[in-house]
């Protein structure tokens, strides 16, 4: 591993905090995947767990994939990768959420949409911005509209547009928005009033079984977006542009209209 991620147990282990710890940003690097990747690893024979939450350091949840990974050549590494955490993740037998303070965009937010529920901060914000630097994002294109609707979902991947937690809470998405009191502390009193008398071996069959119906639908799906941006996205002119002038600071000139 090299220390992107950081783990903490509450609640004798019961619980695990996964955190993205790289601030500013917590860019979802491919070696911060290949990190998650690993601390899966080491949560697959846990006995006992009954939650497993994964948060941002720093005060930012994440600001997606590294934009020089965007690019053709390590987008042909760092997609495949990605794609297999999020199957791991949606077969994790045991409840996830996503703990979300600050921007949770991209990547980040993809991550949070795996999760089974989404508790945040009352300045969180997410967003889909892909399609502003030439992408988009086959994760949140698949989940997001299983969580939310078609309308709100084709919105947000067409769109790029940022939008509150309560907005997100509104629609369905965002589980609880935090009141005045720490995140964290939030996070523990619902791990308290909602998991912590629940049976271990049988919250991992119930949320299997929650699940069975998004992996059924979402599964095979990935493949096909993921051939589509690999052989069909990248080869456009568009795809690499809009990286370029996102690096370059410049509007970019899209050619393949």
């Amino acid at each position: 591993m090299s220390g992107l991620i950081r783990r903490i147990d509450e609640r004798d282990g019961r619980w695990v905090r996964l955190v993205l710890d790289a601030p500013p940003g917590n860019l979802l690097s491919l070696a911060m995947v290949a990190d998650l990747d690993i601390a899966l690893d080491g949560l697959a024979r846990a006995r006992g767990l009954q939650w497993l939450t994964l948060e941002g350091a720093g005060g930012e949840f994440s600001f997606g994939a590294r934009i020089q990974e965007h690019l053709p050549e390590p987008m042909r590494e760092v997609l495949p990768a990605t794609m297999q955490l999020v199957r791991r993740w949606l077969a994790l037998a045991v409840p996830t959420a996503a703990l979300v303070e600050g921007r949770c965009l991209g990547g980040g937010f993809e991550l949070a949409l795996c999760c089974d529920d989404i508790l945040a901060a009352p300045d969180a914000a997410f967003g889909l911005p892909e399609v502003k630097v030439g992408a988009f994002p086959p994760v949140g294109a698949l989940l997001l509209p299983l969580r939310v609707g078609a309308s709100r979902a084709s919105r947000a991947v067409i769109t790029g547009q940022t939008q509150s937690a309560d907005y997100w809470h509104a629609a369905g998405l965002v589980s609880l928005v935090a009141p005045e009191s720490t995140l964290i502390e939030s996070a523990r009193r619902w791990f308290d009033t909602q998991l912590a008398d629940q049976s271990a071996v049988v919250l991992a069959h119930a949320c299997l079984a929650a699940r069975a119906v998004v992996r059924v639908q979402v599964e095979p799906l990935l493949i096909q977006l993921e051939r589509q941006y690999l052989e069909e996205l990248l080869a456009t002119h568009d795809a690499t542009e809009g990286v370029r002038a996102w690096m370059e600071k410049r509007a970019p000139r899209w050619e393949d209209r």
